[in-house]
């Protein structure tokens, strides 16, 4: 189990953890998903995933305000926490900032100097061929068509010793997907759990806290 065959479709490999027989979990008019049962991932088939193009478009009706009080309220749940455990001078990167950078403020005005980088909107590889102290990527681990590659590269970019901060919804038990709000997005194409999570920092020797039902810090 778990081999890829010619017969097999495609389709049905974990984006994450690249096991070959992710199980159907639940469909709607719009689209269906599909559960990883080494990793717990929930995704969404490519054939269903949004054209580059029209991905953007969605991104760019987003108000993310840097100067917008709730806004930076919201984002405080994953910059409060993280600020309490990096040592003085940290230096860090924002993974998807947006088309609003506003997480690299926070920390910055902390003390962190903290850099963009966004595919769209800060698409500098320059920032990419670094490492830092810490690594953020608030709201949009859900739109990692192919998380494998980013999750690598995450960990390469964050130096021995240093944190990576993940926002995104998590799938809890109580979670009643078919109405849940987070996959209503058709940008939405990854869901992550605890369990995903605690999979991922066991493979790669991590530690991990859990703060709320978004909040996922990880200690390399």
């Amino acid at each position: 189990m778990g081999k890829v065959t010619p017969e097999r479709d495609q389709e049905d490999i974990c984006p994450l953890c690249l096991f070959a027989c992710a199980d159907f979990f639940h469909e709607d008019p719009r689209r269906s998903y599909l559960r990883c049962p080494r990793c717990f991932l929930i995704f969404v088939p490519r054939r269903f995933h949004l054209p580059p193009e029209e991905e953007k478009k969605r991104y760019d009706l987003h108000q993310n305000n840097p100067n917008d009080p709730a806004y930076r309220k919201f984002l405080e749940r994953l910059a409060r926490p993280l600020a309490e455990r990096l040592p003085s001078g940290a230096e860090g990167i924002d993974f998807g900032s947006g088309p609003g950078p506003t997480l690299s403020l926070l920390l910055s005005q902390r003390g962190f100097p903290t850099v963009n980088y966004d595919p769209f909107y800060e698409n500098n590889p320059q920032a990419l061929r670094k490492t830092y102290d810490f690594l953020v990527c608030s709201e949009s681990m859900e739109h990692f068509s192919r998380p494998r590659e980013e999750w690598d590269l995450f960990l390469k970019l964050t130096r021995k010793g240093g944190w990576i901060g993940i926002m995104t919804e998590r799938v809890e038990a109580e979670t009643d997907f078919p109405t849940w709000h987070y996959k209503m997005d058709p940008t939405h194409v990854s869901f992550y759990s605890q369990n995903t999570f605690q999979w991922l920092a066991a493979r790669d020797g991590l530690t991990a806290d859990f703060i709320g039902t978004s909040v996922s810090l990880f200690r390399r």
